[in-house]
């Protein structure tokens, strides 16, 4: 009798590696356990993994104590230099500020560094947090590729880190997320989004060049002297705002 042949069963390679979701895995408060710990006993000077695990108790510096050195590198709380690990100024503006809103500021510029987190951010703010969960989580897994395995804990570290930035006001039963992007200084995305304007922009030779100011004596000799030859020198045509502006209507309609 022919043996059967024997079936091959096939493992089937799981995605949840691939499309492991990259957001810290600590809040942004909790992530400056480590930073702290530095600055306080070792004076924030570089130290090895080894060290900084044993100023807070643990007994290795891989698993868990590992994964807190990766949450606080992604909020940009740490630094390596040549295998050692340091609190960045961002983490001691913090820890130690000098002024009232130092703290607060800090943390937004914190949030803003964090992968996935700093997307979901930039995508609610100025906005509500959907009301039902549902719609929230799906954004989640379909636009931003967290994995539905990993929502639970993602949700709870993203508002328990825009609270303590104080970038979320409750009214009632919503959930508001600010928008104070604005505010953290030369962030990447204000530098992207200005040199792309940048780029459209293009200045030919019989451009006009619009001048607006004081034309009353004496600044009206500027103009005249310096401004105008200036102007044209660069092949631009001076425009006056006072006296070759024709019609009623918007100066800047008409600029």
């Amino acid at each position: 009798m022919a043996k059967k042949p024997q079936s091959k069963t096939v493992r089937k390679i799981g995605t949840d590696n691939a499309t492991r979701a990259k957001y810290p895995r600590h809040s942004v408060d909790r992530a400056l356990q480590i930073p702290k710990a530095i600055l306080e006993q070792h004076a924030g000077k570089p130290c090895t993994p080894e060290q900084a695990a044993q100023f807070l108790g643990f007994s290795s510096p891989k698993g868990p104590f590992a994964v807190e050195i990766a949450s606080a590198t992604k909020y940009g709380f740490l630094e390596r230099e040549q295998g050692k690990i340091c609190p960045t100024e961002l983490a001691r503006r913090i820890l130690r500020p000098t002024s009232t809103d130092d703290e607060v500021k800090g943390y937004r510029e914190a949030i803003l560094k964090a992968p996935d987190i700093s997307e979901v951010y930039k995508h609610y703010r100025g906005e509500n947090i959907p009301d039902d969960e549902t719609f929230f989580r799906n954004t989640l897994v379909d636009t931003f590729h967290i994995p539905e395995a990993d929502f639970p804990d993602f949700k709870k570290i993203f508002f328990e880190s825009l609270e303590k930035a104080k970038l979320i006001e409750r009214h009632g039963d919503k959930t508001r997320v600010l928008d104070v992007s604005t505010e953290v200084p030369y962030s990447e995305e204000k530098s992207a989004r200005i040199k792309k304007l940048g780029a459209e922009v293009a200045v030919k030779v019989g451009d006009t060049c619009f001048v607006m100011q004081p034309f009353a004596a004496p600044y009206g000799d500027y103009y005249e002297k310096i401004f105008k030859p200036a102007i044209e020198k660069t092949g631009l045509q001076p425009v006056r705002a006072d006296a070759e502006l024709f019609g009623t209507g918007k100066i800047i309609d008409q600029v």
